[in-house]
């Protein structure tokens, strides 16, 4: 976890700003001089692996992906109105460049509430397996296509699942027992990604709210959803001496 280090150097910078102003002190405005840059650095750093998931991770078409949007500008927002206030307040005494850091601290507040919501209720990087769901798997392929589907069904127990990415398509296949099935990864509620919910006895569980569907026929089984979801041919052939 990177995002407690720019936090605590840029909120950290701040304070001692605003204690070397009441009480005149140059050495605390030498530490608040020194924590505004590293909290900047630190915060490059730790939006390294934010990218990546926003990028990958982040359900598209999604309201996560809404949220981790705003997340991401609110937390570029906060990081330069940090950098202004450092740079006007290098050569000079005034309130403006404390107004302006105070003005970052207050929207980092916010983009951490935002990206505390993208990790509690969306669940970004959360790894919540349910009983016998498995190890996570992904999986990506070229062509669309029955054949390709069927290739990427291979090796799944009862009841697990893999999320197969298919040029920009998502994919969820999975095992249930009466065979192999695959459908659209995103629930036709809020976005959330299918294959990292729960599939039991035939039926699909979103991990975001709760919407149920037919993991065969993709009809709504359980609300909030009220949309069916897309399904996809799957044909498995037991191999000879298997």
């Amino acid at each position: 976890m990177l995002i407690p280090f720019p936090f605590a150097f840029l909120t950290g910078g701040w304070g001692f700003g605003v204690a070397a102003a009441a009480l005149d002190n140059d050495d605390l405005k030498t530490v608040s001089r020194y924590l505004v840059p590293a909290g900047l650095v630190a915060g490059l750093v730790a939006a390294v692996p934010g990218l990546i998931d926003y990028l990958i991770t982040v359900p598209p078409q999604s309201s996560a992906k809404e949220r981790a949007t705003k997340h991401a500008l609110i937390n570029v927002g906060s990081l330069a109105l940090f950098a202004l206030g450092w740079l006007a307040g290098r050569n000079r005494r005034s309130a403006i460049p404390l107004a302006i850091q105070g003005a970052g601290a207050a929207t980092l507040c916010v983009g951490g509430w935002m990206g505390g919501t993208l990790t509690t209720r969306n669940q970004i990087g959360v790894d919540h397996r349910y009983a016998n769901a498995g190890k996570w798997q992904e999986e990506h392929l070229e062509g669309k296509d029955p054949k390709t589907i069927e290739e990427a069904a291979h090796g799944l127990d009862v009841n697990q699942m893999k999320l197969v990415r298919i040029g920009g398509t998502r994919i969820a296949v999975g095992r249930t027992g009466k065979g192999y099935v695959a459908f659209q990864d995103r629930c036709t509620h809020k976005g959330g990604p299918l294959s990292d919910g729960v599939l039991m006895c035939g039926t699909v569980q979103c991990p975001w709210h709760g919407s149920q569907f037919d993991a065969h026929t993709g009809e709504v089984k359980a609300g909030p959803a009220e949309r069916n979801i897309e399904t996809y041919d799957v044909q498995h052939r037991k191999k000879i001496g298997a």
